[in-house]
């Protein structure tokens, strides 16, 4: 697998490593505060595998989705310069509760510094890290980021929170109590990658919107399909979920950072379209367009990549939006582009029986309004993906 991000000095290349968790952390948003400011963000994040880990983030300085209509976040819109003060990974406990287990903490460093400047656009690796975490123990990874001046500076990930994370003002990731942080809410800023080395089967990558990276689903539960998929799988099978709040296939097809993290794969699972109907009015035709230049673009970089191409989730449309999505949906189950190795039908799976197929199953609801995919939805769709 030709496996590599070419943008800046920090090439991606997964021979060794592999994806350590099925929490997401694509960028679909952009700070921009008017002063420069200091702050210190911890996240706590279930690993695929603990005990004895050897680990190494990866970043991209750039957003991966448009958010909205794009009026504060664009896909394949660099960050800003920014200052990583300084970061450590550390045993977060069994609960995550904004303390650290004592005398755990390990400094990241790159390039054999504590902190590091990024400039705009750039990708980057820290330094190998090591850490022992006990079974049922979160990885704390916590961070101190420094703006110089005012304006745009740090993509992170402003949807729903599926991952209990914590911020403060000021220099506080060497402090291993909670005093002064307050809980986040929609505010996940962490590396693009967070990887540990292991030897894998396959690489998986999972392509998606929200649907995908399991917004709605309950924090700490990971019990979205990409997490459950991952926990069928095996940890023999490497599983990368980038799934964006927002996203549509045409962020992905414009072949900036999104896409490039995509072609990091053996295998590639693309779940997109609801955004691009809904807010994106896009039609049918330029919908199949946008998924198969994005599928030619990963055959490019790896002729040997398979890729499955899934049906369009059901998301209540109606009148147009609804005749788009039997369109896409039809062609993708007996037309798909070239490329495709198989078609996955989530649609089928989470859709009531026709006439009313366009609508997702009341009881896979996230909430009474809520089309998105609650945990049961995940049950169903795993259990379904692992007969395959």
């Amino acid at each position: 697998m030709n496996a590599n991000l070419t943008k800046g000095s920090g090439v991606l290349n997964q021979t060794d490593y592999t994806s350590a968790t099925v929490l997401s952390t694509a960028a679909n948003f952009i700070m921009n505060r008017q002063e420069p400011f200091t702050h210190t963000f911890r996240t706590y994040i279930r690993l695929r595998e603990n005990g004895s880990l050897k680990l190494k983030f990866w970043h991209s300085n750039a957003v991966d989705s448009t958010w909205d209509q794009g009026q504060e976040a664009v896909g394949s819109e660099p960050g800003g310069d920014w200052v990583i003060e300084t970061a450590y990974i550390a045993d977060g406990g069994t609960v995550p509760d904004g303390t650290i287990t004592e005398k755990t903490q390990h400094a990241l460093t790159f390039e054999g510094n504590v902190s590091k400047a990024v400039a705009a656009g750039e990708c980057f690796w820290s330094d190998e890290a090591s850490i022992d975490l006990p079974e049922g123990h979160y990885l704390a990874f916590t961070w101190t980021i420094k703006t110089l001046t005012g304006g745009k500076s740090i993509p992170f990930n402003v949807e729903g929170m599926l991952a209990t994370a914590y911020d403060a003002p000021g220099n506080l990731a060497a402090q291993e109590s909670a005093e002064r942080f307050t809980e986040s809410d929609k505010l996940l800023v962490l590396p693009s990658f967070i990887g540990y080395e292991k030897s894998v089967n396959k690489r998986l990558v999972f392509l998606g919107d929200s649907i995908t990276q399991g917004v709605r689903t309950l924090k700490d539960e990971y019990e979205y399909w990409v997490a459950r998929i991952a926990d069928g799988l095996g940890t023999d099978i490497g599983v990368w979920n980038i799934g964006s709040g927002w996203a549509r296939a045409y962020d992905v097809a414009a072949d900036g950072s999104w896409l490039n993290k995509a072609k990091q794969s053996d295998e590639v699972m693309i779940v997109l379209g609801v955004n691009d109907i809904d807010i994106g009015c896009r039609s049918a035709d330029e919908l199949l367009g946008d998924l198969t230049t994005i599928i030619s673009k990963i055959k490019a970089e790896n002729a040997e990549a398979s890729i499955i191409l899934s049906t369009v989730p059901p998301f209540n449309f109606q009148g147009e939006r609804e005749e788009t999505w039997r369109k896409v949906n039809q062609e993708i189950l007996t037309n798909p582009p070239i490329g495709v190795s198989r078609v996955f039908d989530i649609a089928s799976l989470l859709s009531l029986p026709a006439p009313d197929d366009h609508r997702i199953r009341p009881e896979y609801m996230s909430g009474t309004d809520d089309p998105h995919p609650n945990g049961l939805a995940g049950k169903t769709v795993a259990d379904a993906f692992l007969k395959i």
